[in-house]
């Protein structure tokens, strides 16, 4: 009888305008997909032997596999969340060893004419026991011995996909930081990750620049520039002393300009190295402040400016030991390929014509069907990865941005149930679900349109594939079911 009265209170208690929410994606995506893989003389979208056709089986087994999950006790996703998590870390791992290679990836099981991406699923039980190791008694992420382990959870299926050579699946587990930001993690560690990213894209982009004609590289220079600042930032926020702060960045400026003087006008070298031993004189500095004070702020301030310096030298090194497509993506989006052959035809081939398809469209677009570029096959992976340009081209710029506002409902939303769950587990798993998403649309629309380099990651219920919608589903649902017991009176 408890049983009976529970079930109509879960079917209440459900956020409707989120599964409102996702229908209505589903439905853009279907029509994205049929324009995508569209071609002049078919007569029948529904059939199976089309993308358009089996995307029709995809959406109606999701909807059926989100009825399931609604359906299941809520309490179950947090009593089996290791187990789940620890079969799809062996699933994950056999797949590593499968003989199966597409495209240059293994991380396709296939059996027969069925293929299933299990990194798509790993993305739910990563996040589910993540939500269930946070939210047991005694673990906060203040801890570091607890904040190491929730990062190993996150970083052991991001290694085994690795290994799989699918890269662009396994950075969407980055995004796992932001839901750790929101339970406690301190700010500086998104920082840190921050500044790593402006190192790299300043010091890659302009090492080949020399300032006033001399042998110091501007892109080197300037990263040592913005360690000083950071350094100096640093100090003033976490311990708080005004007085350190402005003589490192005094210090640093006259240092500076001295040497890039002294190299212009009297003897040309590389003031690198000066910037260098600067920075090495305020590593030492920061550890001397934290003995006399025994403040350990300055300690962790002093591993942050070594640890710039440790990256500044291998930034190179790395970028040239990426696998050569990986590479030249990289030169790419940062303008360091220059050979407007090569950005056409040649490395940047597939960002230009998804430009071209995005920007065709217009205010309107060229209507359903109707689009050139994708009709004509211009785009590679058009329906896959590639296939918010058929939304851009068909639906012009009003199609995208209704795609776009749509996604932010979604997202804003997330944040909403997320912060209402009554306990830490439902709070968790929701913020985990929302990084996904975020970082899912954020890096697939900015790939399309040339802002991110390409990795090759889906575009949520709109690429054409099974294992993808139905993870995304399987990520979504079982949190709305979180969300819908948070109510229920427990016997």
């Amino acid at each position: 009888m408890n049983e009976n009265k529970k079930q109509p209170g879960i079917l209440r208690s459900l956020d409707w305008l989120t599964i409102l929410i996702y229908i209505v994606l589903l439905v853009c995506g279907w029509f994205s997909v049929c324009g995508a893989s569209y071609t002049y003389g078919e007569t029948d979208l529904l059939s199976l032997d089309t993308r358009s056709g089996m995307q029709v089986v995809w959406i109606g087994t999701s909807i059926v596999l989100g009825f399931v999950l609604i359906m299941i006790d809520d309490r179950l996703y947090d009593y089996l969340a290791y187990v789940i998590y620890g079969l799809l870390i062996l699933l994950l791992i056999a797949t590593i060893f499968n003989p199966h290679e597409i495209k240059g990836s293994r991380s396709w099981l296939v059996m027969g004419p069925l293929r299933i991406q299990p990194a798509e699923f790993a993305k739910f039980a990563t996040a589910l026991a993540i939500a269930k190791f946070l939210s047991t008694y005694g673990v906060t992420i203040h801890n570091w011995k607890h904040f190491a382990i929730a990062c190993a959870i996150v970083v052991l299926p991001m290694l085994c996909i690795v290994l799989q050579k699918e890269t662009g699946s396994a950075l969407v587990y980055v995004s796992f930081f932001l839901m750790f930001y929101r339970e406690g993690m301190t700010g500086s560690i998104l920082f840190t990750a921050v500044a790593m990213v402006v190192y790299f894209v300043v010091g890659i982009r302009y090492e080949e620049v020399m300032i006033w004609s001399t042998p110091t590289s501007l892109g080197k220079f300037v990263v040592l520039v913005l360690v000083q600042v950071f350094t100096a930032g640093m100090v003033y926020v976490f311990c708080h002393n005004r007085k350190i702060c402005w003589q490192i960045i005094g210090i640093s400026t006259l240092v500076a300009v001295g040497a890039l003087l002294v190299s212009k006008l009297i003897v040309p070298f590389d003031v690198v190295w000066v910037m260098l031993s600067l920075a090495a004189a305020t590593i030492g500095y920061l550890v001397f402040q934290g003995l006399s004070t025994r403040l350990r702020n300055y300690y962790f301030i002093a591993l942050f400016a070594l640890g710039s310096l440790v990256f500044f030298n291998v930034a190179d090194y790395a970028l040239e030991h990426l696998p050569k497509h990986q590479k030249q993506r990289i030169q790419l989006i940062l303008g360091l390929v220059t050979d407007e052959k090569e950005v056409r035809q040649g490395i940047g081939y597939n960002v230009h014509q998804s430009e071209i398809a995005i920007g065709s469209g217009g205010l309107l677009g060229k209507g359903f069907l109707n689009g050139t570029q994708t009709k004509l096959k211009y785009v590679p992976e058009q329906d896959t990865d590639f296939i918010f340009c058929t939304v851009g081209e068909e639906e012009g710029f009003l199609g995208c941005a209704f795609v776009l506002l749509m996604f932010l409902a979604l997202i804003l939303r997330l944040i909403h149930l997320a912060e209402r769950q009554p306990f830490k587990f439902g709070r968790v798993y929701g913020y985990c679900v929302l990084s996904i998403f975020l970082f899912h649309v954020f890096i697939n629309v900015g790939m399309v349109v040339g802002l991110t380099p390409v990795i090759g990651i889906p575009l949520p219920f709109f690429s054409y594939g099974g294992s993808s919608l139905w993870g995304f589903t399987i990520l979504l649902f079982i949190f709305l079911r979180i969300d819908a017991g948070r109510n229920l009176i427990r016997s």
